[in-house]
């Protein structure tokens, strides 16, 4: 799967926007939701800030608070949101009445996270995928959003017959189509996997037969902790590769765990750090916290014992200051 940021940021400048600014994009909204916002919106039943708010005499509630529970992040949809229309308008509702740019990741493709296990799940169908994603595009509508669609989709291919390949590029293809169509302010990013998995090219492969060109774009290292100025140039790589296609196309970069960089391992490796917090530029279209600092990958690593998604306060202290 998903196989500090201390380089400065004038360093990331001259090594990366230079490649953003010739960005084509392709096919892509005319909107611009982060215009029609006022900053990222904070979720306010995260689960790093559910935890602190029921644990406040705990020692490392403070830090945890401050550092963690109190910058804006994503907020994950799937088989456990009930009905997908009511939970994802109820959510980007709730931000635009507060003027704030709410980021939703959709997981909830069929056989997801088939490689690794760890998250497994999803749809039961493509028709029932279908339907899920129509609605959860419904449930958006006109409202400014940013949508992280299914992390490590195509990055898993590799486990999967050229049969499921096919179906599962039909079903992206089919979700970005309805972003595109019933939720017009809102920028798909499809995911792109991580700098230490797939091939540039073969990453542009996967991503031009998913349908990014009708996307606003992809997104790096979700869940993950290569350094920002590592996603940069394995982003830059995508899209040079991309162009044979006739397009590039803007890329956003998890940075939530990214300050110490990766040490080759995905699934809760200790002595990660948080990294740079939300932002427009710094490297990529948008640095975002898509996975929260502190939730488990599984049971694996420093969550020996934990489930995928489980918020580990522990972990997520470590990960404030490095350790």
């Amino acid at each position: 799967m998903r196989t500090s940021v201390r380089t400065a940021s004038a360093l990331l400048a001259g090594v990366l926007t230079a490649g953003l600014a010739v960005i084509n994009t392709g096919t892509a909204h005319a909107a611009d939701p982060t215009t029609m916002t006022s900053g990222f919106y904070l979720d306010p039943d995260n689960s790093a800030l559910r935890w602190a708010n029921a644990n406040p005499g705990d020692g490392r509630a403070t830090a945890i608070r401050s550092s963690i529970a109190d910058t804006p992040a994503a907020r994950w949809f799937g088989n456990w949101s009930g009905d997908i229309g009511s939970a994802a308008g109820a959510y980007v509702g709730r931000a635009d009445s507060y003027d704030k740019l709410p980021v939703l990741v959709a997981y909830n493709i069929p056989n997801r996270d088939v490689c690794a296990g760890q998250s497994g799940g999803g749809a039961g169908s493509r028709a029932a995928y279908d339907s899920w994603i129509a609605a959860f595009a419904g449930g958006i509508g006109n409202r400014p959003a940013l949508v992280v669609l299914e992390p490590d989709a195509l990055g898993h291919e590799s486990c999967m017959t050229s049969g499921q390949v096919t179906e599962r590029n039909a079903m992206l293809r089919n979700a970005i189509a309805q972003f595109k169509a019933k939720a017009p302010n809102t920028w798909v990013y499809l995911d792109a996997g991580n700098p230490g998995w797939i091939g540039a090219s073969t990453m542009a492969q996967q991503l031009a037969a998913a349908g990014v060109g009708e996307a606003h774009g992809f997104s790096l290292n979700v869940s993950n902790y290569f350094r920002t100025d590592q996603d940069g140039s394995y982003g830059n790589a995508v899209n040079s590769a991309l162009s044979s296609y006739g397009y590039t196309k803007p890329f956003v970069v998890d940075t939530s765990r990214n300050g110490n960089g990766s040490d080759g391992q995905w699934c809760n490796p200790a002595g990660r750090r948080i990294g740079a917090p939300p932002q427009r530029g710094g490297g990529a279209e948008m640095l975002l916290w898509i996975k929260i600092p502190g939730e488990s990958d599984g049971n694996c690593g420093a969550g020996a014992g934990s489930s995928a998604g489980q918020f580990l306060p522990e972990v997520a202290y470590k990960m404030i200051y490095g350790y």
